[in-house]
C-alpha cells in the first residue's frame, strides 16, 4: 500500500516520505479494524480508501491559495462533522505543522479518533466531541480558524451555517461537494452573504478509480465580515429550517 499511497499522491503533486505514508497506512488499518465493531465507512478496500478518502480529502491543494494556508505554521484548520476522520486526519499528517480541530457530534467516533492519533504518533490532532450549533457560540472557538473544511453529508446552506461562524475573517470554508452543485450554490447565496461570506472559487476535481472517473466540486467561501451573533441557531434548526 505504502507504493500506491506515494504514487497516488505524486498524481496530486504531493511527495509524501515514507514515513507519513506508514502513518497514512497504519490509520487505514486502525479504520478497518475498528469498523468491525463500529461504522465508520463503507468503504474499506484498499484502493478505494486511498481515492475516496486520502486523495479525495487532499484534493484542496489543486486550490492554490490552500496550499500555501496548510503550510503555514500558523494555521488553525477545523474539520467539522469528520467522522472516521476525514478529511482532518489525512491533511494533519501530511501538512503536520498546523493546528487540527475535529469535531463531531458522535462520542464514539471522537474516542476512536483520539486514540488513533495516539498511535500513529500524531500529536497536531484535536479531537471534540460536540455540535456545531453549541461550539460556535463559545469564545474559545467563535471565529478562531484560518481554515474550516467539511465532507459533512449536508446541504451547502446548512453546512455554511454550521462553518462559517467558526472562520475567521480572513479565513476560509471549503466543502466537498459532488459534481451537480448548481442548485446548491443558488439556494445556498443568501446564508453565505448573510453569514459573513463570500463565495471564491469552484474547483472541479476528477479522481480516477479502476479507470472509472469521480467528480468532484471544492467550494471556497472567504469570509469577508463577521457572522451576526445569532447565528449559528439553535439545535436542529439550520437543517430543519434553512436560511434561504
Amino acid at each position: 500500500m505504502i507504493t500506491k499511497l506515494t504514487d497516488a499522491f505524486l498524481d496530486i503533486n504531493i511527495n509524501i516520505s515514507e514515513s507519513k505514508a506508514q502513518k497514512l497506512l497504519h490509520f487505514y488499518k486502525l479504520v478497518k479494524e475498528q469498523n468491525k465493531t463500529m461504522n465508520l465507512t463503507s468503504i474499506i478496500k484498499e484502493e478505494d480508501f486511498i481515492v475516496k478518502h486520502y486523495i479525495d480529502s487532499l484534493s484542496i491543494v489543486k486550490i492554490d491559495k490552500i496550499s500555501e494556508v496548510l503550510q503555514n505554521p500558523n494555521t488553525k484548520v477545523l474539520d467539522l462533522g469528520t467522522g472516521g476522520g476525514f478529511p482532518g486526519v489525512p491533511l494533519a499528517v501530511v501538512f503536520n505543522n498546523p493546528e487540527y480541530t475535529l469535531l463531531d457530534s458522535l462520542q464514539k467516533r471522537v474516542n476512536f479518533i483520539k486514540n488513533a492519533a495516539l498511535k500513529i504518533n500524531q500529536n497536531n490532532i484535536y479531537p471534540v466531541h460536540g455540535r456545531a450549533e453549541e461550539l460556535a457560540k463559545k469564545e474559545e472557538y467563535r471565529q478562531q480558524f484560518d481554515l474550516c473544511v467539511s465532507r459533512a453529508v449536508a446541504n451547502l446552506t446548512t453546512l455554511t451555517e454550521y462553518a462559517l461562524p467558526f472562520v475567521k475573517i480572513h479565513g476560509s470554508f471549503i466543502a466537498y461537494k459532488s459534481a451537480d452543485i448548481s442548485e446548491e450554490l443558488e439556494e445556498a447565496s443568501y446564508a453565505i452573504e448573510e453569514l459573513g461570506g463570500k463565495l471564491s472559487t469552484i474547483q472541479e476535481i476528477k479522481l480516477t478509480l479502476n479507470n472509472e472517473e469521480l467528480h468532484r466540486n471544492l467550494i471556497l467561501i472567504e469570509k469577508v465580515a463577521d457572522t451576526p451573533e445569532k447565528y449559528p441557531r439553535r439545535n436542529g434548526l439550520p437543517s430543519k429550517r434553512p436560511l434561504l
